[in-house]
């Protein structure tokens, strides 16, 4: 199994709600890692174009950049943790790899780490 890696960072604010209580409104540098296996290589020899990996990334963290999460959908309605944004970020990431990935490439996982040492993964269901 091959293994690639994109990365894009991207500033945003959120304020979550633990146990009932809202922290107070902070903003992080989300640094999210996107990962991308496949069994084989193309016929050029890679996993898949790491330009249009990357691109996808940033297209996906687009509307949420030097915004505050919670005032952009889904974060109105979703409790804006890390976790849930890694949800939000693999499953619009998967969508829009799916017509540029090789047939059996796929989106393995995706981190967000919003302080050293604090990291959510969201991990696809076909990676389980």
């Amino acid at each position: 199994m091959y293994e690639i890696t994109v990365e894009h960072v991207f500033s945003a604010a959120h304020s979550v709600r633990i146990a009932g209580q809202s922290e107070p409104l902070h903003g992080h540098d989300w640094r999210v890692t996107a990962t991308i296996t496949a069994p084989r290589l193309d016929a050029d020899g890679f996993v898949c174009d790491f330009h249009a990996a990357e691109e996808a990334l940033a297209k996906v963290c687009l509307p949420f950049k030097n915004r505050t999460l919670n005032d952009v959908p889904p974060f109105a309605d979703v409790n804006p943790s890390a976790e849930q944004v890694a949800r939000v970020l693999a499953e619009s990431l998967a969508v829009l790899l799916h017509p540029i990935l090789p047939p059996d490439a796929r989106l393995a996982s995706l981190r967000v780490t919003e302080a050293p040492g604090c990291a959510a993964t969201f991990v696809a269901e076909s990676a389980r």
